[in-house]
Order: structure tokens, then sequence, then C-alpha cells
């Protein structure tokens, strides 16, 4: 499905937030490029124009009828949908991974590992087609975006997980992934990597100052002028929103024009430069920019290639998301890919998954394994985050229809998009 046709027939805020992501934002992130990032998702909108309905909590679809016959006990394969380079990959050999094959290897199941996830909005145009006719998308297996995961299960899309199949999953989930409001306990999906947006700085063109706040980013006056925000709405509102003491998690309608009012005193102010992709990476380490909110992903690489680069976990807070591995409807071996779900929760395979990605992981005691694995990555705090910083992690809400629509068209008045 072209995007034309994804957005054909939006309310134009959400169809220019559409745009931004895939042109400019987390939705136009090659994975390629963000090899060694801590995480990745995409933009948010609206699929109206594909007769979609928006997003909500988990539940509301019909999820009864979604099943087809498992034939996982005779037909011993999963067929794996992913995106490119989320998974360890041999030095040598980039057909291989290790941990599939050792999935494969423990448990007689072959895997067809397949890399056909370019951004949420592509796959989901590949795939409604037979989702929306009730058939088989030849997948047992994806991995999502949060928000796209969560319009899944909401059209009773996504197929209930079997508890038995998925008990190490039960088990070794972080406590802070367990409980999204668009998968309450995890019934329907699992994390496979999480993303962190933080504050991120260039000391040489600070002088040595360190930059630490939203706040700082907004009032402080040696940085007039080289302050960048992100274009992704839930990114640059979610941290504006946690600076100003409300969580993105619960916030009102009444808090987010506030939010919108704060950063349009710092655009007024010519505070902030400009909103930005990800192409704010290059201006961070030339120093044509002293200081912004960027993605943990792109700070591995800019922190590698340039010391100057620094991260701060502001006190107040962190916007963070997920990517998560789902089984759709009408999926043909349903407890194969169940077994795959779960033999990542074991610890030693989250940690070699981890080791060749450099992604967070939300598997509990996995950071022991990847201590004597990758002692680098464990001691990364933009993969492995402490407790500390765990602790200082938010999710953006789903957001109604109307909601979105309206907030979009704020915040695109905002940044002149």
């Amino acid at each position: 499905m072209a995007f034309n046709e994804l957005t054909d027939g939006l309310s134009e805020p959400v169809r220019k937030a559409w745009e931004r992501s895939l042109t400019g934002g987390r939705a136009a992130l090659s994975r390629r490029t963000l090899l060694r990032a801590a995480a990745l998702t995409a933009g948010a909108g609206s699929l109206a124009a594909c007769g979609i309905p928006a997003a909500g909590t988990a539940g509301t679809g019909d999820s009864t009828a979604n099943a087809a016959k498992d034939l996982s006990d005779s037909e011993k394969e999963v067929n794996f949908s992913n995106w490119p380079l989320y998974v360890d990959t041999d030095e040598k050999d980039k057909e291989k991974h290790g941990t599939l094959e050792a999935f494969t290897a423990a448990s007689g199941i072959k895997v067809k590992y397949t890399e056909d996830v370019n951004d949420n909005v592509e796959f989901f145009g590949k795939v409604k087609p037979q989702l929306a006719a009730g058939q088989d998308t030849g997948r047992d297996l994806v991995v999502l975006t949060d928000w796209m995961a969560a319009r899944l299960i909401r059209l009773g899309w996504a197929q209930k997980l079997n508890p038995a199949n998925v008990t190490t999953a039960i088990t070794n989930v972080e406590s802070r992934f367990r409980a999204p409001d668009w998968d309450p306990g995890r019934l329907y999906s699992y994390p496979w990597a999480g993303i962190q947006t933080v504050v991120a700085y260039n000391k040489k063109a600070t002088k040595g100052k360190e930059v630490t706040s939203i706040a700082q980013l907004l009032d402080d006056p040696d940085l007039k002028g080289r302050v960048t925000f992100l274009s992704e709405m839930r990114d640059s509102i979610g941290m504006t929103l946690l600076d100003m003491g409300k969580n993105p998690a619960k916030f009102t309608a009444d808090d987010y024009d506030a939010a919108i009012a704060r950063l349009q005193k710092a655009v007024d102010s010519k505070q902030i430069r400009r909103f930005t992709g990800n192409d704010y990476g290059q201006e961070l380490s030339s120093g044509d920019i002293a200081a912004c909110v960027a993605w943990g992903g792109d700070l591995i690489q800019l922190r590698a290639d340039n010391p100057d680069i620094e991260f701060v976990i502001p006190e107040k807070g962190f916007v963070t998301s997920t990517d998560n591995m789902l089984v759709p409807a009408k999926a043909q071996h349903k407890t194969n890919a169940e077994k795959l779900i779960d033999f990542y929760y074991q610890p030693e395979i989250a940690a070699q998954l981890v080791a060749g990605i450099g992604f967070v992981s939300a598997v509990t005691g996995m950071k022991e394994e990847l201590a004597t694995l990758a002692p680098d990555s464990a001691a990364n705090p933009l993969v492995v985050p402490t407790p500390e910083m765990a602790a200082k992690a938010h999710v953006f809400r789903t957001l109604t229809e109307t909601e979105e629509s309206g907030f979009e068209e704020k915040f695109s008045k905002l940044i002149g998009a």
C-alpha cells in the first residue's frame, strides 16, 4: 500500500505526522545505520484511510475467531518476520543467526527468518488485506512497534498467547514491561527491544557545561539558538510533560496544551532552533547545535565516533517505547511461535541477542549473562539501563483517534509542519 493510499482521507495534521515520521523520524531510520543502536520505534498515526479504526486498549477487538488450525505438532517450522539487522548475525556468514540456530537445535523447529519489516506502515499495508479477509499472512511471528501492536490487538488481528507455552517469558519479563495500557498483563505480546529518548549535548560546543534537563534546553541563555527537539510528537511532548511534573501515561488535554505552550515559548524566543528527525546527529557531532532531545540508538554510534558527545537521563525521567513479538491472526504454527518467544526470554539467550545487536532487553537476569559475554555492552546504560535509570522510564499513553488528530494538529502548528 503506497503512502498516499495510507493517508488519503486522513485529517491534515495526522497525515503530516505520518509524512514526518516516514521521511525524517524514527520510521525512516534504517536499522542498518543503527546496528549498535539501543532501540527503534516509529511515529504514530491513524490508518483510517485503509478502513482501520484507531487503536485503543487491549481486548476490544474480536480475538475469538482469529485462530487457524495449529499445525505445530505435524509441521516443525515457524515463519518469523522481523526488521533488518535485528537479530544476532555471524560476522563471517550473514545468513547464520546463532540464537535462531540454537532454538532449532533445542526444539527441532526450523525457523524461516525474513527481514521484511522496514517500517510499521509499509508492513501493515502488506498484511492488512489478508488480515481483514480472515486469511493467513504466511507469518507466525512478527515484530511491531507498540502503537502498531496495539492496533492489531484492538482489531482482533493478533492471537492471545497460551500461558502454558510462554512460562519463561511470564517469569522473566522485567516488571516495567509487564503492563502497557494496550496489552495489560502481556496477553498478546512480549517485547523484543526498547528505545530511550534522552538529552544529549556536545561538551565541546557547551565549553564543558553540562546539560541535564529539558528545562535547561528550554531556558538556558547559553544554549539559545543551538537547541533542537524531535519532530516526533510523542517524544518531544512526552519529555516536556515529564519536565513539567506530568506523567505521559496519564496526562490530560489541558496538560498537553500546557506542554505545547511551554515549547511554543521557546520557539518564539528562538531558544529552539528547529525540530528534527534523526538528522540532528550530524549537527550535534559538528557542534553546530550544542544540545538536543535524542534517541539512545543514535547516541551509541555518535559517541563511538565523537567522544565529546554526552547523554543525560533527566532527573524527572525519560520516554521509552518497545518493539514487540506478536502471533498474527490465522497463523498456522502458533505453538511453535510461542515456543520461540519463550526461548528468547532465557537470560543467556537474551544476552546473546543483545551482544549481537546492542538493543535494550526486557529480560530479567540478562545483564549478568551479558557481563561475561560482552562487558562493554553490559556497562552501557543505553543498552542495559541501571535500576535508577529504569525507574525513570515512562511510556506515552495510547491515544484515541480524536485525541490523535487534535494533538497532531497542535503539534504541527508548533513545529511549522
